[in-house]
């Protein structure tokens, strides 16, 4: 291989080597600051294909991604002097690229101690302006937004970064308190518990009072309406036995007998005295009943 050849091989690696180090690819979750010798420069690189000075500047590329921050439980006071533990997390990503490497050179163990003394005393300032109910449930949303707007007025400024949202996790009270605590929840419930039996068994009373007029009144209506069919029964009951009297007297006095006979000597232990030429005996002698 000639001289020319080696000399054209090895600009044209040289060329390779410079081109790569001239070109560079931000991805689109990413944001970046560039170096040129070590000195911030005041370009931003773009998402995709970007062009730097080869050996001379240096790219710095952070997360442009939402980043989470879970804060270790702490002790806050509220304005009634209530002491709680608090847990929460915070949603943070990277507003200014420059201003946030020159704050925290980049780092997020850097970013992330500096906004938990941020968050942490945020949260002590709106714990202490509401009392425990606020805190814990009556103003909760409105505290979070309140201490979202007061961090970011500073951070942006001071740390580039944007705070995207702070959550409270877990709110418990102290060991000390908790027992109390629940202690008089519990007889808060009890109290609860026994005005919702007396209104119940006040209820129930009156439920009972009225099933029992309504069932008195069902059975008297029923006696009265018995008693009526019992009598239309009893008089054309009645009315048919004069009829078959009038119609054929002699049958109907030999049918009376018979069931009288009938419902007399209906068990076998039962003893009668009578005098056999007595009337009940007349068709038992005789089916015509003649003496």
């Amino acid at each position: 291989m000639s001289m020319k050849n080696i000399v054209a091989i090895i600009a044209f690696g040289f060329v390779v080597i410079l081109a790569m180090s001239s070109i560079y690819i931000l991805p689109e979750y990413k944001k970046a600051v560039v170096l040129r010798f070590g000195k911030l420069q005041e370009v931003h690189p773009k998402v995709g294909l970007n062009v730097k000075l080869p050996f001379a500047d240096e790219v710095i590329a952070f997360d442009a991604r939402i980043l989470t921050l879970d804060a270790n439980p702490e002790s806050y006071f509220t304005v009634q002097n209530k002491r709680l533990i608090v847990d929460s997390y915070a949603k943070w990503r990277v507003s200014d690229p420059a201003l946030y490497y020159t704050s925290t050179g980049g780092s997020i163990d850097v970013s992330g101690r500096r906004l938990s003394v941020r968050i942490s005393d945020g949260l002590r300032n709106e714990f202490g302006k509401r009392t425990l109910h606020e805190a814990v449930s009556g103003e909760r949303d409105e505290l979070m937004v309140s201490l979202i707007e007061t961090i970011n007025q500073t951070v942006g400024d001071q740390l580039g970064v944007e705070i995207v949202d702070i959550r409270v996790k877990r709110i418990d009270l102290p060991d000390d308190v908790r027992e109390s605590v629940y202690r008089r929840m519990e007889a808060d419930r009890a109290k609860e518990a026994r005005e919702y039996r007396s209104k119940g068994k006040e209820q129930a009373e009156f439920i009972k009072a009225d099933a029992d007029r309504q069932k008195t009144v069902i059975e008297a209506e029923a006696y009265r309406d018995a008693q009526l069919l019992r009598g239309e029964g009893d008089a054309k009951a009645a009315s048919l036995y004069a009829a078959a009297y009038n119609r054929n007297p002699e049958f109907y006095s030999f049918v009376r007998s018979l069931n009288a006979y009938k419902t007399t000597f209906q068990n076998k232990g039962d003893i009668m005295l009578v005098d056999p030429d007595s009337d009940f005996f007349r068709y038992l002698k005789d089916s015509k009943g003649d003496k």
